[in-house]
């Protein structure tokens, strides 16, 4: 017989030996704490959204699933650490729409974000909301897109940093309402708000989370919210898209990843459990209290999110002409 015949047939009588020994693993996983990295500080949704899941995934899995704040710009430092990390399901990244900005927000990275990492699930998604004054005129999106349009060299928007989400949103919204407003980027939610109220900036975008409270209380008027539902925590906030802007969809997401080439029973594994949190009621009322829908996924919707998110955010960073950093 051919040598190399005999090589691929004894390959083909393994790999049902590989198979089971793999599942075999995964049903013994995991046997040791598992790490997820976050890259982002202590207290935000990310980290509060994964410490929730992490506790629920230590019930079920009696074994500890211990959350890692590794906090940098584009959450570089946390998806390096996972990237590098051996693909046996004991580290993870809590993934985000940051991670597909940063791949043209930086000049290189350390590592691929879609060929390095195994998609798990994502966890859930959270919205921003357009704000103003609530001594301020516009109520509408269209009124602010009037007034933008009347009065463009008075008329400005504050978010924070450049190249975050809430910045991001507000050159995406002008680019498709057709405006000339110039986006304000501040040091943080604080200065946006004390801009706002000043009328130093005539209407702001931010992530629900941060800023619900002062909505629900009056201090801040919520004119639409940016995903293609209305959020069930503000039911009477209209979304861009029905106020007359179609197609304008901004949400934040995170989810879970693993290093790639992680065995397929434990991604399976892993997904499962993380499919079944989501599904419970004290969680869906806890992401509910932070402004986060929860979004389970397959590992292939996963990475199709991720995949079609660094396209949109490429080319809004493009239109706008943010420098690389």
């Amino acid at each position: 017989m051919n040598p190399n015949r005999r090589l691929l047939l004894a390959a083909l009588a393994g790999a049902p030996l590989l198979r089971v020994a793999s599942m075999a693993h995964a049903e013994d996983y995991p046997a040791k704490p598992v790490r997820i990295l976050v890259g982002f500080g202590a207290g935000g949704v990310a980290d509060i959204t994964a410490r929730a899941v992490a506790q629920k995934l230590s019930e079920r899995l009696k074994q500890n699933f211990l959350v890692e704040n590794r906090p940098s710009a584009g959450g570089i430092v946390a998806a390096e650490a996972v990237a590098k990390s051996p693909p046996d399901g004991y580290t993870l990244l809590l993934n985000s729409n940051g991670n597909a900005v940063s791949v043209s927000l930086f000049k290189s990275l350390p590592y691929d974000p879609v060929a390095d990492f195994e998609m798990v699930s994502t966890l859930g998604t959270f919205g921003l909301v357009m704000l103003a004054s609530p001594e301020s005129k516009l109520a509408s999106v269209r009124d602010v897109i009037a007034r933008a349009k009347a009065d463009p060299a008075k008329f400005n928007i504050g978010t924070i940093g450049i190249g975050s989400t809430q910045n991001l949103a507000a050159e995406l919204f002008k680019s498709m309402a057709g405006i000339d407003a110039t986006v304000v980027p501040f040091k943080g939610t604080p200065e946006v708000i004390t801009a706002l109220r000043a009328n130093d900036v005539q209407v702001g975008f931010e992530i629900l989370a941060p800023v619900i409270g002062q909505v629900k209380s009056g201090a801040l008027r919520a004119v639409a919210v940016t995903t293609p539902k209305r959020f069930e925590g503000l039911p009477d906030v209209p979304t861009v898209i029905e106020s007359g802007l179609p197609g304008y969809d901004v949400a934040s997401w995170n989810g879970i990843a693993a290093p790639a080439r992680t065995p397929g029973p434990i991604v399976e594994r892993l997904n499962r459990e993380i499919n079944a949190v989501l599904a419970l009621p004290d969680i869906r009322q806890r992401f509910l209290e932070l402004g986060v829908v929860p979004r389970p996924s397959t590992p292939a919707e996963h990475k199709a999110l991720l995949v079609a998110e660094i396209a949109k955010w490429r080319d809004v960073i493009t239109r706008a002409r943010i420098e690389k950093q």
